[in-house]
This record gives C-alpha cells, structure tokens and sequence, in this order.
C-alpha cells in the first residue's frame, strides 16, 4: 500500500543512490552498491532498453526531489518573482497578526466574562439560577479555546507557508529554466538537421546531363512538410518568400523543363496554350524535376504548435504541384475496383470490392509527405476519362474557411461516387494530425445498393527533425443502406515496438444479424486479400475467423498497389496517374486548377515567381471576401 511505501521495505532499491549497468544485449543490473543486486532480463534488446531509460529518467527524477528536500532555500529567483512572494508573505503576515489582535481581544474579554460568571456565583442565588450560570461559563471557556486552536492553526499555516514558499518557487523556476533549455535544444537541432540536409545534397548533386535525367540529382530528403490548408481571410499574411535562400544559379537550368527560368508571365501563358494542343491523346509521363531548394523549416515552424494550420501562410516549399481537388480526384485511381463490385450480384461481395476500394485510397500517400495547393473559393477540376476508363469526375471548392470540397463522378460501368470533404488539421510539434470530416457515397445503378464511409485521420510524423514519413489511423465502417450489410476497416496505427506488419489495415463484412461472411487482411500502401469464412456447426466467430486465414484456398487477392513511375523520387512521388492531373487540357473550365498560375510556376520549377503569384492570389481571394461580407452586412441593414 502507500503508506508502507514511505517506510523503507525489504528488498527496495533506493532511485536516488543506485547504479544501473547493461551487461549485454539483453540483461542489465540494479545494485544500491550493497545488500540489494538484482539482475534483470528482457526479451529483447529493444525492451531492455526501454527499461533502462525508463530506470534513468526516474533515477534523475528521485535525484532532483532529493536535492530540493535537502535545499536550504538560497536559491535564485528572479527579482520580479522575489518582489511578489514577499508581498505575498506580508500579506499573510498581517492577517495572521490580525488574528493575534482578535486572540488577545477575546481572551481578554473572555477572562473578564468568567470573573464576571464566579462573582454571580458567589452571589445568593436560587439553585436553578446558579446552574445556568455554571453552564454559561463552561461555554464561555469552550469558545476560549476554540478561538485560541483556530489562532494556532493559522499561526501554523503562515510558518508553513514560509517554508515552503521557496521550494515552490524553485520547482517553477526549474520548469521555466527546463522549457527554455528544451526550445533552444529543439532549434538547434534543427538548424543542425537542416545544414546536414543542405551538405549532403550540395555534396551529391549530378552534373547537368542528357534530357532524360531532367538536370537534377535524387532528393533524398523531401524538405516539404505537410497540412491541408495555407491561407485565412481573417488573420494578417507575412510575406513567407522572404526567409527562403533561393540562390539564382539553382534549379532553372533543367533541360527536361518547356518553360526556361528566365521566361515572362506572357511567355508562360504563351507556352501553356502551345501545351494544350493534342494532351488527350497522348498522356503525359513525366513532369519537370523536382529542384533542391532549401528551407529554414524552423523558422516558420516554431510559432505554429497548437494552432490550425490553415491560419499560417506557407510559401509553395512544402507544396507539390497540385491542388487538393486533383488529389481528392486520385481516390478514382483504383476505379477498376467499382468496376467489378458493379458487376457482383452478392451484395457482400460488392461491400468486399468497396472496402479495397476505400483502402486503395491512401496507397498514394505513403510517400507524399508534400501538401497540395489550397484551393481557391469556387476553383474546379474536371476529370474526363470517358472513352479510356469510362468515368468522369468533378470536383469544386465550395468553403473557403473552413476548406471544404465537393466531389462528383460518375462512370458508365454503373455507379456514381460523391463525397464533401472539410479538412482540418493541428500542428503538436513533433507531428501534424489531419482530420478530414465528412461522408462519402458509393451508389451502384442496377443494385440500387448505396454505400457511405468517412476518412481516417492521416498523421504526419518528423517534421521538425528526421526523415518524414505518414501515418494513417483509425476506424472506417462501411455501410450498405440498402442491405444492412456492413464491413469495418481497422487502420493499425504504426509502433516501434510491434512485431505487427506495418501499415496493416484488417477488416470483417458481417450482414445485418451480425453474421461475419468475409475477413479481410492487407496494408494501405500494398494490397488487401479477402478469405471467405465458413463456419461448421459448434465453430464459434473467432475460431470460424482464425480457419479463414488459414484457408489458402479461399483467398481472393482484391488490390494491389501499381509500381510507381521511374524517377518518382524526383517527381514529388507521382503515381502514373498523378503526373497526368495537372496537364494542359482543351475545353476545361476557366475555374480549372490546371490554369492556376502559381502552381503552373512551381511544376515548372520556379518557385521564386510561384511565392510571389500565390500570395498576390492570396490576397485578391482575401479582398472579394472582405467585400462580400460587406455587402451581406449592407443587405441585412436593408432588412
């Protein structure tokens, strides 16, 4: 219990004075340098060592309350500090006398009561008088040493105070000092980190050679980082180019680029209607490199912990060249999966092709750590896919703040796909969580089955130091509002200390009794499998489940991941068809993303002009709102 805790107990060790030391890959000892040794083994060297830091941290730990115990309070404060803590005690130095006076009062008062009481007493009196006198008496005394007690008790509180007053003030100066030392650490970390990156790159970058390397080396560290939004209408823009090096001799001489580093806005346009001509016949497989330029991440990130990423300007280095409706426009890549649950007549055979279909969504993502553009209010993409793969999608942004988007497509093959997405998102320092709320619909035209699911949330770990990588976490269900039937998807967040696949993502289809007919088993970045669940009589779920897996016979590959491009490391992680979403297109929208003009500059590798455009973008986005909410403001006056 914890009272025999604070006795000292055969067998403890003592935190504070004991001596921890690894005695190979997975033994280590605990000794007071005496009476108690103990030797200890762990399973693996990864769990001793998550023992001994463990035993360390908490050794420092005991160490510091040790040292704060023994103090004699001498301990620096500041002056600011030192000033309040003396009122304080003033304060409470002066109540307390206060007391004292009321102390001496009453027990000068009281004296005099009882003195009073004993001459009544000596008086002749009936018997009946004298009793009550005797008891007022005793009351009197009773009230005399409870008004003294309360006196004490609060004589007591003041030197208690006093005490430890100073220890208090030295634990929060300790934590001030602590937070200041970790901030300064963290930066410097990441100015270390960033100047390595920057070395590193310097030392491996190619020569400028034939057309098809693009002019560019490998990036072997994606500098961009990663959230769904970049703009607010209602917080002040900084001018985020300013604090990035951008060396003119850098990145422009790519001889795999259409567009030169030195060409006009008029020449751009000029290139990008040449562009346009004869793209639906032929589409395209590469984009121009991506260019090494560098970034003081640091700077930019330190200010934004705790706070909703869409209300801090980002310049387009963290960015890839495509906006989040040509994203939300790669869910289709796996169409092919709703082209074959179209064709089954089980309804829980279809919910199986529907669940791959949801999981083939985030294959892209295992390498993207870059954010798409945030698009403009009333910005459009138009997918047209008809005479190829027999679908077409359309997509609008219809929020600005908070973002959110509106999707629609539809395929001749028999089923319509819709979804509105709000994005949001938060910055915790080491990792930047992405939210994505709302529902998407799968309605299949000859079934009349109709099919809704959410997203998980997508986590986006490293960003300040280390190599970026993404995770996705969470539940989905999938349900059939025609059937009843419904299939749940668990995302299995990533551990270090998991003996599990990464990234695997299972799931079970069960009909409207809750009846499990399908068990599916895969990771979001490669493939799912299907295992049908015959059950025998006595089987109960989780043995008929378990047979499943081992019934090879039964398994159904429903996905898998297509390979990436050749040099996709050096085209943002394009899948194949990624590279083709922002190419020039005849008879698009004026709304279209492929027209925006600062993501057109950052495909073509000149970011410098891209930064300019998007914030000129930026800030005429911010002025229609600010008329807009004007003219509503006039229009309710008007009633």
């Amino acid at each position: 219990s914890k009272a025999e805790m604070r006795h000292t107990c055969r067998g403890t060790i003592n935190l504070a004075t004991a001596n921890i030391t690894v005695e190979d890959s997975c033994n280590f000892i605990i000794s007071n340098g005496g009476a108690q040794t103990y030797h200890l083994k762990a399973s693996s060297e990864v769990e001793r060592q998550r023992w001994v830091t463990a035993l360390e941290l908490a050794k420092a730990k005991a160490v510091k309350m040790l040292e704060e115990s023994d103090d004699s309070g001498d301990e620096s404060v500041s002056q600011t500090d030192k000033t309040e803590l003396q009122s304080t005690l003033r304060t409470l130095s002066s109540k307390v006398e206060d007391l004292s006076t009321c102390n001496d009062l009453i027990a000068k008062h009281g004296t005099a009561l009882q003195r009073s009481l004993s001459e009544l007493e000596t008086l002749r009196l009936p018997a009946e008088s004298t009793e009550k006198i005797k008891q007022v008496n005793e009351r009197a005394t009773l009230f005399r040493i409870t008004s003294n007690a309360m006196i004490n008790a609060c004589r007591d509180f003041l030197m208690l105070a006093q005490t430890h007053s100073k220890k208090w003030q030295k634990s929060l100066q300790h934590e001030r000092d602590q937070r200041i030392r970790l901030e300064e650490t963290l930066e410097q970390l990441a100015k270390q980190h960033n100047h390595l990156e920057r070395a590193f790159r310097g030392a491996t970058v190619l020569p400028a050679s034939a057309p098809g390397t693009g002019g560019s080396a490998k990036d072997p560290c994606c500098p961009a980082k990663g959230d769904l939004s970049d703009e607010d209408d209602d917080n002040e823009f900084f001018d985020a180019p300013e604090i990035i090096t951008m060396p003119e001799s850098m990145g422009h001489k790519r001889t795999g680029s259409n567009i030169s580093g030195t060409s006009s806005d008029i020449s751009l346009d000029e290139q990008y209607k040449h562009q346009v001509e004869d793209t639906k016949k032929e589409k395209r497989t590469r984009i121009p490199y991506k260019p090494n330029y560098s970034l003081n991440l640091w700077s930019i990130m330190k200010n934004c912990i705790g706070k909703e990423l869409s209300k801090i300007p980002m310049p387009v280095n963290f960015n890839e060249p495509l906006s989040m409706l040509q994203r939300l426009t790669e869910d289709l890549e796996y169409h092919e999966l709703l082209d074959r649950a179209a064709k089954c007549e089980s309804s829980l055979e279809q919910l199986c092709y529907v669940a791959a279909f949801t999981v083939s969504s985030y294959s892209t993502t295992v390498f993207r750590t870059s954010k798409p553009f945030n698009p403009l209010l009333g910005e459009t993409f138009e997918l047209d896919r008809l005479e190829e793969n027999g679908y077409r999608s359309l997509c609008e942004q219809v929020s600005h703040h908070p973002p959110a988007a509106a999707h629609h497509a539809d395929s001749k093959h028999g089923w319509t796909l819709r979804q509105e997405i709000k994005i949001t998102s938060k910055f915790r320092g080491k990792y930047l969580s992405i939210m994505p709320l709302g529902t998407i619909h799968c309605v299949f035209h000859s079934s009349g089955n109709h099919y809704t699911w959410k997203k998980v949330t997508t986590t986006v770990h490293n960003i300040i130091v280390g190599k970026l990588w993404i995770d996705q976490s969470g539940e989905i269900e999938i349900v059939n509002h025609k059937t009843g039937d419904k299939c749940n998807l668990k995302f299995v967040p990533y551990s270090y200390f998991s003996r599990d696949v990464a990234r695997k993502v299972t799931g079970e289809v069960t009909d409207p009794a809750g009846k499990v007919h399908f068990v599916l088993l895969g990771t979001w970045d490669e493939k799912m499998d299907c295992y049908k669940v015959t059950q025998g009589a006595g089987d109960n779920g989780a043995e008929g489940r378990q047979r499943a897996h081992e019934a090879e016979d039964s398994r159904v590959l429903l996905w898998k991941r297509n390979p990436l491009p050749k040099y996709a490391e050096n085209m943002y992680y394009f899948s194949e068809l990624a590279l083709t979403l922002n190419a020039p297109e005849s008879g698009t929208a004026p709304t279209d993303s492929r027209w925006r003009p600062d993501q057109r500059l950052m495909e073509n590798g000149r970011w410098d002009e891209a930064n300019a455009e998007k914030q000129r973008l930026e800030e005429k986005q911010r002025l229609s709102r600010k008329r807009r909410e004007a003219e509503a403001a006039r229009a309710t006056e008007d009633g």
